[in-house]
C-alpha cells in the first residue's frame, strides 16, 4: 500500500466518523485508515468484510503513508451513493459466490463421507446375515438330533411295550424265528394293502398326502400354536400338545378296532364344543392339527357338531408319526425357533 514517489508521505484523509465505528469494534486505528483508504465505503459492514479478507496481509498494522498527491486524490474520489451502492453489491455477490464455492466443496466432503459409511453399512449388514445363517443351521442341526433323539425314545418304547405283553403272555422277549416269519409276512402283508388303497386313490383322483409331506403339514400346526400363543399362555400350549397326543395315542391302541366296535367310535370322535376339548385344544388352535391328520367336522345322531376320523384317513404308521412331531414339540426347547 505504501506510495514510492518522491513527494512527501502524509496519512491519508478518512472519516473520522467511521475511524471511531470500526474502533468500538476492537479495530487498530492503522487499519481502520487502511480499509477506508481502500475501500473508500461508509459501510460498517464492507469495512469489516474488507479487514477479514485481508487480516493477514503484511503491514496491515503499520501506520499508512502515501504521497499528498495521491492522498488528495483520494479525497476527490470520494463514491456517491450510487456508485457506493455498486461497489456494496459488488461486495456482497463477492461474498455470496465465496460461500457458494465453500459449501459446494463442503457438500463434496459430506457426499464422500455417506458413500464410506454406506459401504460400512453394507459391509456390515453382509457380515451380521452371514452370521445369522450360520446361527439358523446351527439351530436347524441341533433341531434335528433332537427329533432324532425323539424318534429313537419312540422306538424303544414300542419295543420294551412289545417285550413286556411277550413277558405277560408267558413268551420269550425275543422273537421265535417261526414268529419273526410270521411278522415278516404280515407286515408285506399290510405294506400290499396299504400300496393297494393308495393305488385306488390316485385312480378314483383322491389326493394322498406322503408321510413325509404329512409331517412338515404338522409340523408346521404345531409351529403356528406355539407362535401364535406361547408368548401369553405357556402352559396352555403344553397342555394342548399333550391332550392331542392323548387322543392319538388311544386311535393308535386301539387301531384295529372295527366301526361296530365301541372303542371306535369312543376315540374317534371328538365333540367339538364340549368343555375339555374347547379349553384344551380348539382355543389353541389344536384342531387345525386334528384337521390335517384326517379328521373331518360333522354332526352326529344328537345333531351336535364333532371331529371324527374315518379309519381310511389315516394309516398306523402315519399316527406315529403325527405323536412323534407332538412329543417332539413338547421335548425339544428348539422347537418353533427358526
Amino acid at each position: 500500500d505504501d506510495d514510492d514517489d518522491d513527494d512527501e508521505k502524509v496519512e491519508p484523509e478518512v472519516s473520522k466518523e467511521m475511524v471511531e465505528k470500526l474502533k468500538e469494534l476492537g479495530f487498530a486505528h492503522n487499519r481502520c485508515v487502511r480499509v477506508l483508504f481502500a475501500t473508500q465505503s461508509d459501510s460498517v459492514e464492507q469495512c469489516v468484510q474488507w479487514l477479514a479478507e485481508h487480516q493477514d496481509d503484511q503491514g496491515m498494522d503499520e501506520q499508512l503513508l502515501v504521497s499528498k498527491k495521491k492522498a488528495a486524490a483520494a479525497v476527490k474520489k470520494k463514491l456517491s451513493k450510487e456508485e457506493a451502492r455498486v461497489a456494496a453489491e459488488k461486495l456482497r455477490l463477492d461474498v455470496a459466490e465465496k460461500k457458494k464455492k465453500e459449501e459446494a466443496e463442503l457438500e463434496k466432503v459430506r457426499e464422500k463421507e455417506r458413500i464410506r459409511s454406506g459401504k460400512e453399512l453394507l459391509e456390515a449388514k453382509k457380515k451380521e446375515e452371514a452370521l445369522q445363517f450360520k446361527r439358523n443351521a446351527e439351530l436347524r442341526r441341533i433341531e434335528k438330533q433332537e427329533e432324532e433323539k425323539a424318534r429313537e425314545k419312540i422306538r424303544v418304547k414300542l419295543e420294551e411295550d412289545k417285550k413286556e405283553r411277550r413277558r405277560k403272555l408267558g413268551l420269550p422277549e425275543e422273537l421265535t424265528p417261526e414268529e419273526i416269519e410270521r411278522e415278516k409276512k404280515r407286515n408285506e402283508e399290510k405294506a400290499r394293502k396299504v400300496k393297494e388303497e393308495v393305488e385306488r386313490k390316485e385312480k378314483q383322483g383322491v389326493g394322498v398326502v406322503r408321510p413325509v409331506q404329512l409331517a412338515e403339514n404338522l409340523r408346521k400346526n404345531l409351529v403356528d400354536v406355539k407362535k401364535k400363543h406361547n408368548d401369553t399362555d405357556p402352559a396352555g400350549v403344553e397342555r394342548c400338545y399333550k391332550t392331542l397326543l392323548a387322543y392319538l395315542g388311544n386311535i393308535a391302541k386301539n387301531f384295529e378296532c372295527e366301526p361296530s366296535d365301541e372303542a371306535y367310535e369312543k376315540y374317534r370322535t371328538l365333540k367339538v364344543n364340549g368343555k375339555a376339548f374347547s379349553e384344551r385344544v380348539k382355543a389353541f388352535d389344536g384342531d387345525v392339527f386334528l384337521k390335517t391328520c384326517g379328521f373331518c367336522e360333522q354332526k352326529n345322531d344328537a345333531g351336535e357338531d364333532v371331529l371324527h376320523l374315518p379309519k381310511e384317513k389315516i394309516s398306523l404308521a402315519e399316527l406315529q408319526q403325527a405323536g412323534i412331531e407332538i412329543d417332539n414339540a413338547l421335548k425339544n426347547p428348539f422347537f418353533g425357533v427358526l
